[in-house]
Parts: C-alpha cells; sequence; structure tokens
C-alpha cells in the first residue's frame, strides 16, 4: 500500500502515549482516523485536534477488551464508513510485578487487550480486505516480545504472541495484496520508566514518539514485515538470545534493565 491519503484507518489506543502520535500522522497523510478509545474526553480532544490541522476524525468510545462484543464496535464503524482500509493494533496495558503478584484478571487483561483483541479485530476485518485485495494490518509490540523482561511476564508474552502471530499471518497473505507488520518501538518517552521519572536502562536508545509514528507510516507504505526501532546493541543481543539465552539474562542485569523493572513494580504496588 504505496499511499494512505483518503484511506480509512481504525486505531485502537488512539488517546494514550504513542497513539495520540500516531493519529496525527495520520491525519497529516489527509486520511480518515477512526479513533478508539474509552475515554471520551480524550477523543474528543485528539479528534479535535486531527480537525484543526485538515484532518478527518471519528471518535467512537469503546472498551475494546469487551471481545465478545467487537462486532458492534464494527457495526458502529460501518455506519459511517464503506470499509476499513488500514487496522493499527496499537490498545496495550502493562503492568508490573513478580510473577507471583499477578492475579487471575491481571493476567486475562494484559492478554486480552494486548493480544487477542487484535487477533479477534484483524480476523473480523481481513475478510473484506482479501475481498477487496486491498488492505494492510499493523501491530505494535515491544522489544519485551524479542527477550522476557522480568517483573513484566504478562505484558512480554502478551508481545511475543503477537510477533509470533504477525509472522504467522504474514506469511498467510503473501499472494495478496493485503500486508501485514509489526512495529517494535524500544524505550520511548512515554513509557513507564519515564512516567515514574527513572532513567532508561545503560545503552538503551530513547526513541521519541514522532519516529514510533513514522515507523508506522513506512510499515504500511513500504509493506515492512517489522521494524524495530532499538539501538544497534539491543538489536545483536535479540539477533543472539536464541542461542544464548543465559547471555541475555547477564546482559539484562548489566545494562540495569533487571532492577529499573523491579522498581517499576515496587513503584505500581505501592501506588495500586
Amino acid at each position: 500500500m504505496k499511499l494512505i491519503t483518503d484511506k480509512t484507518v481504525l486505531l485502537t489506543g488512539a488517546t494514550g502515549g504513542i497513539g495520540v502520535y500516531i493519529a496525527r500522522i495520520l491525519a497529516q497523510e489527509r486520511s480518515t482516523v477512526i479513533a478508539v478509545s474509552r475515554s471520551q474526553e480524550k477523543l474528543d480532544k485528539i479528534c479535535g485536534e486531527i480537525e484543526d490541522i485538515g484532518g478527518k476524525a471519528i471518535g467512537i468510545n469503546f472498551d475494546i477488551s469487551q471481545v465478545t462484543e467487537l462486532p458492534t464496535l464494527l457495526d458502529k464503524i460501518y455506519k459511517v464508513t464503506e470499509k476499513i482500509d488500514i487496522l493499527i493494533n496499537n490498545a496495550a496495558i502493562e503492568k508490573y510485578r513478580p510473577f507471583q503478584h499477578y492475579t487471575l484478571a491481571d493476567i486475562q487483561s494484559i492478554l486480552t487487550t494486548n493480544l487477542i483483541t487484535g487477533m479477534e479485530l484483524t480476523r473480523l476485518v481481513l475478510p473484506d480486505m482479501l475481498a477487496h485485495n486491498s488492505g494492510h494490518i499493523v501491530n505494535i509490540a515491544s522489544g519485551s516480545g524479542k527477550k522476557g523482561a522480568p517483573y513484566n511476564s504478562i505484558y512480554s508474552a502478551s508481545k511475543a504472541g503477537l510477533i509470533m502471530w504477525t509472522d504467522s499471518v504474514r506469511q498467510e497473505l503473501a499472494d495478496s495484496n493485503v500486508g501485514i507488520s509489526i512495529v517494535c518501538p524500544g524505550y520511548t518517552n512515554t513509557g513507564m520508566f519515564h512516567a515514574f521519572g527513572l532513567p532508561a536502562p545503560k545503552l538503551a536508545r530513547i526513541s521519541q514518539p514522532e519516529e514510533v509514528a513514522n515507523a508506522v507510516l513506512t510499515a504500511i507504505k513500504q509493506n515492512q514485515a517489522e521494524l524495530m526501532l532499538d539501538g544497534i546493541l539491543t538489536k545483536l543481543l535479540f539477533s543472539n538470545i536464541q542461542l544464548f539465552p543465559q547471555f541475555g539474562d547477564l546482559i539484562y542485569q548489566w545494562i540495569g534493565l533487571t532492577k529499573l523493572n523491579k522498581t517499576c513494580a515496587e513503584n505500581q504496588i505501592r501506588d495500586a
């Protein structure tokens, strides 16, 4: 899909973190942004921003974690547009904990929002894309899906699942003009560590949210299989940990990631 001008884009998690920046850059490309979020106030704000820069926006207040109700969401969307050209599964939740401190509700909510909802939305929109032989899906993952992050195990599991599922579906779509991409932002200044005022791990590359938004555009326009915004050292680590997993553990300890995530967990438990 070379151009996205005049395309209709369904964006989940449109009002938080990098979602706002993705919405803005889509508007600059003159796409129609269907922004989905649970916060009507934030939806009104981002839709107003999009319209102020000459874009088109439709805000839909919806809790996408209610997976069985997603057909209802699509019914609402199809009342205002004929089809969805691009789906961006961006919504995600992250909760730091020692694994034994997660509740079953925590596990279910993280896996549902971060993985199952994206799968189900894709399952529902893909037949129409294939019928038109056109469309693109972008899934926002994380480096935590490449190498398990201590004290963030459920999030890591959800993102690893997202990466592998995207890889599988991409191969199924190889003979069509429908694309699917994964984008791994790495550390951004919209992340949890930043919210707690904590420094990123040593040697970590901090991506600006605008970079992530641009990566999403590149993935769509160039039909990229995967885009990682991590630095070269992190990419080298990810390329070797399958052969030497304990080496990866030592690197995470050395750069301070294990300690950082433990501190995030302590802060989240304290603030809960």
